[in-house]
């Protein structure tokens, strides 16, 4: 292939990523007309699509192609739940349940998990590479509007204490993508499973967005 990998998955996919980007849920919470409310939401959302992620690390850290994207330091469940713990308290966990969009996003990553661990790539590289890009906007204006501590309870998700230069550590992320251990019709298939990822959260944002939808 004449163009690198990771940058036909990121072209690919540019389209389904942007529409997740420009939800009108996500463009209320980062212009500030939601409340606090609406971002502890979004964090609960994300505990459940993590630990789908990270429950399957384990079983596939030996495997040949997800194998070399299983990174500790980029593991966010046990920051979501000190995040969770200070947005709704010590008994956050008592009536949680995802949304149905969530939770079809984390049976989907599951399943790739189980059965084809090249979908889970896909999953795993929308998810993380997000977290250390464009999440950081989303971090600093929780930070902004609600008034956490830099770097502290409530946006700790966002903050990778293990990786201290994120622009290096994605350059490496994406060589990882570029020697994938895959041929040519399996990259197309984990092209269109991003694709698929970024439509799952779309439809997570659409949901919040029925749930917090501002007046006219």
């Amino acid at each position: 292939m004449d163009t690198s990998f990771s940058t036909l998955i990121r072209v690919a996919s540019h389209e389904q990523h942007t529409e997740a980007e420009t939800s009108t849920f996500m463009s209320d919470l980062l212009g500030g007309r939601l409340g606090v409310a609406a971002y502890a939401r979004y964090t609960e959302q994300l505990w459940f699509v993590y630990r789908a992620l990270e429950e399957a690390a384990g079983s596939l850290k030996d495997d040949p192609v997800a194998g070399p994207f299983i990174r500790p330091e980029l593991m966010r469940t046990a920051e979501l739940e000190r995040d969770l713990a200070h947005l709704r308290g010590a008994d956050w966990r008592e009536g949680l349940a995802p949304l149905p969009a969530t939770a079809a996003y984390a049976a989907r990553i599951a399943e790739c998990a189980r059965s084809w661990p090249a979908g889970y790539v896909a999953h795993h590289y929308t998810r993380y590479l997000g977290d250390l890009s464009g999440g950081q906007i989303i971090r600093d204006k929780a930070e902004r509007t609600w008034g956490f501590a830099r770097n502290g309870d409530g946006v700790r998700f966002y903050v990778f204490e293990q990786i201290p230069n994120p622009a290096a550590f994605k350059r490496g992320y994406r060589e990882l993508l570029d020697a994938v251990n895959a041929d040519d019709l399996e990259k197309k298939r984990i092209v269109d499973e991003c694709k698929r990822a970024f439509e799952y959260n779309g439809a997570v944002f659409r949901e919040l967005g029925a749930e917090f939808r501002l007046s006219a």
